[in-house]
């Protein structure tokens, strides 16, 4: 699928990004500290996918927030965006980028190895520290976050 990423600084598609975190406070809490770009297929004004960077230190950058439209799920545009916020990363002077899902979001997990991530730490308790109320996924409590990491260089031999 052809599409338009672009940079945005306003009118965040709030409905995109609660698909991957529970709450607006939760979102504002790295939103503004975050580069945010918004995916549109190149003949619609309709953002279908969003990602949100955010400089951890002169070598990393974190994935904070990344989202595709539920009914554009499992079409690869996850996979572009991905791809994309990898060119980003790479054009800014990054090494690495990084991200943290649910440990009980296999699917996710999954998803993140398939595009050369891998995990390097384990948050133990972050959700049930961070959210006050528990948060649930596939019946599951979410518990400890799975940090994953991708290199943005191939070393040199």
């Amino acid at each position: 699928m052809n599409l338009k990423i672009s940079k945005v600084t306003e009118n965040y598609p709030y409905d995109l990004l609660l698909l991957a975190d529970e709450t607006i406070e939760g979102i504002n809490k790295y939103l503004f500290d975050s580069e945010v770009y918004v995916a549109k297929q190149i003949d619609s004004s309709i953002s279908i996918g969003v990602f949100c960077l955010r400089h951890i230190n002169t070598d990393t950058i974190e994935i904070m927030n990344i989202a595709v439209a539920e009914q554009y799920q499992n079409t690869g545009i996850g996979s572009q965006l991905l791809m994309e916020s990898f060119k980003i990363a790479k054009a800014q002077g990054y090494k690495e980028i990084i991200l943290g899902t649910a440990d009980c979001g296999i699917k996710q997990i999954r998803f993140y190895e398939k595009n050369g991530f891998i995990q390097y730490d384990i948050k133990k308790d972050y959700f049930t520290n961070i959210y006050d109320a528990p948060i649930y996924e596939n019946g599951v409590q979410l518990k400890d976050m799975v940090m994953l990491k991708k290199s943005l260089f191939r070393p040199q031999i």
